[in-house]
């Protein structure tokens, strides 16, 4: 990563969102990861990889999908590397056993997890919802996923996202 100056995540808690924050601190391998600060009009994946040196192959996406069954909406996370896209009218909306599943409204997402739109972020996330990482992600040596916040990213080895709460790997989540 060699144009982001990283620290510690947990000695830097200005640069996560407050769920993000309270979800390392309880988690063990929060030691391995770490923040750091970024434009936050640079926050979007293309943006920021070109601006930062990060390669797309490392920069991780979260995306919130959202589907109604019985009347009661369902969320889920998808995390997917930047080259791919998130097969959510496929795996994604099997698995979260809906008829039809779509992103989930800005407005829903940012109130729902508490981070803002374009940092969302797999840790944090409400305790209800299924985290399903996509398998080419957990083989990225040093992923970057959002922090909760557009002012800054968050840098840990991808296996690790398969140890949060609620998180499975997935085979062909992402295109």
């Amino acid at each position: 990563m060699s144009k982001l100056e990283t620290v510690t995540a947990l000695s830097a808690p200005s640069l996560l969102a407050p769920p993000v924050l309270a979800a390392l601190q309880s988690w063990p391998p929060a030691a391995d990861v770490l923040a750091a600060p970024i434009d936050p009009d640079l926050a979007d994946t293309a943006a920021f990889c070109a601006a930062y040196d990060v390669e797309l192959t490392a920069s991780a996406n979260c995306v919130v999908i959202a589907g109604k069954r019985d009347g009661e909406m369902r969320y889920a996370a998808c995390v997917i590397l930047a080259t791919t896209r998130a097969d959510v009218n496929g795996v994604a909306r099997k698995r979260l056993d809906v008829r039809k599943a779509s992103f989930a409204p800005m407005e829903s997402a940012v109130s729902l997890t508490q981070m803002e739109y374009g940092g969302i972020t797999p840790i944090g996330l409400p305790a209800t919802w299924p985290v399903w990482i996509d398998a080419r992600v957990v083989d990225v040596p040093e992923a970057v996923v959002g922090s909760g916040l557009r002012r800054s990213k968050i840098v840990l080895p991808g296996a690790l996202l398969a140890q949060l709460p609620g998180a499975s790997v997935v085979e062909g989540l992402a295109l």
